[in-house]
């Protein structure tokens, strides 16, 4: 059954509403693939889906939490073998439609994380046929209501050949690509960016670049982690495997000038905030609509880990905002995350897409009993069809 989301924004809600989509419609299709999270679909130029996963098993179901075929913890046991090493893994998606596609497991890369207690995927990007995939970190020792604080995001490993050899990224936590800290009490802008969807093989990026968001904070009371913050920052750069991992090649949003256009710098000190919402901007991806002439902004207002989470939809006609809301999801999963819009799955007149999502993973780990809200919603790669209400 059809079912829109009605829940109202809290009343701090910066972003005014939306006069041309007007709310997201769940259809009730959808499907769940595998017993791991963390999936980010980017569409290559062979037709084919490539993304990240890890912290789970492929096939077989989960037993407990230290039973995983890949763990980005470092002190899971799955990694004991690897040296306490944190695992990210990669998958191929094959197929055209949502509710029956084949998803082949191409293994998983091992990586130090040290100094920090995790190394977890993050943007990713199948570009003329190169794969850059970034990693990034989270200090693990706060077991507390903010569990698994946001480390820096530490640059891209590459791949030639879809998945199947990888080079190291020259960076390493310890010294990553922007030179940011998460130790003692240190706040990350660029904690854990994602590459912008811009259609197969980067087909509607308005200047050949790619473009990538991120979540964040700069406040010193911030509480800072993998699934909240208070910032959104936008970054781009001229993929290629001599710019991916090179500071200098980007360019960073630097606000708006007088005249409201937006600026752009090089100097990375000079960074400003894409938009700002203190405690509600958690793990942040962003799609452009091509029929709709759309970009959509899918955030996470994540609270502490152990907890339900909301999902806010913004919607902006230029990748540099400004933005409106779209709707405001309290609840939705109701622990859902890492949620992003694949290009492949938008109709052709842009009003119905499938969203990519993960959810209620506090069930498996911590014995919580979030419902699956939407139905379908659980410990997977979860693909749900939406349309959106335009005006």
């Amino acid at each position: 059954m059809a079912i829109q989301w009605t829940s109202p924004p809290p009343p701090d809600c910066p972003f005014p509403l939306s006069d041309t989509i007007c709310g997201v419609i769940f259809t009730g299709r959808y499907a769940a693939y595998t017993h791991a999270d963390t999936w980010y679909p980017t569409w290559a130029s062979d037709g084919h889906q490539y993304s990240p996963w890890t912290d789970g098993n492929f096939e077989r179901p989960i037993d407990n939490i230290f039973n995983f075929d890949c763990s980005s913890d470092s002190r899971n046991p799955t990694n004991a073998a690897y040296g306490g090493k944190s695992g990210t893994a990669q998958a191929r998606l094959v197929g055209d439609d949502p509710l029956n596609l084949k998803v082949e497991n191409l293994g998983v890369h091992y990586a130090s994380p040290a100094p920090y207690g995790g190394r977890y995927p993050c943007g990713s990007l199948v570009h003329n046929g190169v794969w850059y995939y970034g990693t990034y970190c989270l200090d693990e020792t706060d077991r507390g209501l903010n569990w698994d604080i946001l480390g820096p995001f530490v640059g891209f490993r590459t791949s030639y050949d879809y998945g199947k050899t990888w080079q190291d990224c020259p960076h390493t936590p310890e010294h990553p690509i922007f030179g940011e800290s998460g130790k003692n009490g240190g706040k990350v802008k660029i904690g854990a960016p994602h590459f912008v969807h811009l259609g197969q093989n980067l087909e509607h990026s308005p200047d050949g670049k790619a473009y990538l968001v991120a979540h964040g904070a700069t406040r010193p009371d911030a509480e800072v982690a993998w699934i909240r913050g208070d910032q959104a920052y936008l970054l781009r750069v001229t993929p290629s495997p001599e710019t991916i991992n090179d500071p200098a090649a980007y360019e960073f949003f630097g606000g708006y000038d007088a005249n409201g256009q937006a600026v752009w710098v090089k100097d990375f000190a000079q960074i400003r905030p894409l938009f700002e919402w203190n405690g509600r901007v958690g793990h942040a991806n962003m799609t452009y609509n091509a029929p709709l002439k759309k970009y959509l902004m899918f955030c996470t207002d994540g609270g502490n880990t152990i907890s339900t989470f909301n999902t806010y939809v913004l919607e902006s006609d230029n990748v540099t905002g400004p933005w409106k809301l779209v709707t405001y999801m309290e609840k939705f999963g109701e622990q859902a995350y890492f949620v992003n819009l694949p290009s492949k799955f938008i109709s052709a007149d842009g009003k119905t897409a499938w969203l990519s999502y993960s959810a209620n993973f506090t069930n498996m780990a911590f014995g919580s009993s979030w419902v699956e809200n939407p139905p379908g919603s659980r410990y997977a790669l979860c693909l749900y069809e939406i349309q959106f209400d335009v005006r």
